[in-house]
């Protein structure tokens, strides 16, 4: 995603249930931002994995600063892993964007290099992004300390989540 990510020209979207994002991939991220993409992430509102759900909100604080826009899918549980970047190439498989997946288990992503298939990605990620509430930092901060500090317990067991 690397390479993908440093050609991208206006903007990068994300759904994936279970983002805890590789320090490449947020670095590639919050760079992208800072120069003025549109980088959103979609993530489920219900989780299905406890511990997963709770180490994802340790991002929010860095994505906001550097201008990600982060979302919780409301409508049930979000299980797609999809990447968007500008119109041109669209990823769509069984890997989610954490360590587990990108270097644990045997997971697979088509990365489509096609204006055509591309540009029916936006409109289904809207329809998704519709059904969702924007997060941000305050959504942690003003949660109970057990649930920050559960937070930060979880971010712990991020590399083998």
């Amino acid at each position: 995603f690397q390479v993908i990510l440093a050609a991208v020209e206006r903007r990068v979207w994300i759904a994936d249930a279970y983002f805890l994002e590789a320090p490449i991939l947020r670095e590639a991220l919050m760079a992208a931002a800072r120069d003025g993409i549109e980088v959103r992430i979609l993530l489920p509102a219900k989780p299905d994995h406890r511990l997963v759900y709770l180490a994802s909100f340790s991002f929010l604080d860095m994505a906001e600063r550097t201008g990600i826009r982060i979302y919780r899918y409301q409508d049930g549980f979000l299980h797609q892993k999809v990447v968007l970047v500008d119109d041109d190439v669209a990823a769509v498989g069984t890997a989610n964007l954490d360590n587990r997946s990108l270097r644990l288990n045997f997971e697979v992503m088509a990365v489509v290099v096609d204006k055509t298939f591309a540009g029916q990605v936006p409109a289904m990620l809207e329809r998704d992004f519709q059904q969702a509430k924007p997060t941000s930092a305050a959504d942690l901060w003003e949660r109970s300390r057990a649930f920050q500090w559960a937070v930060r317990a979880a971010r712990l067991f991020d590399p083998i989540l």
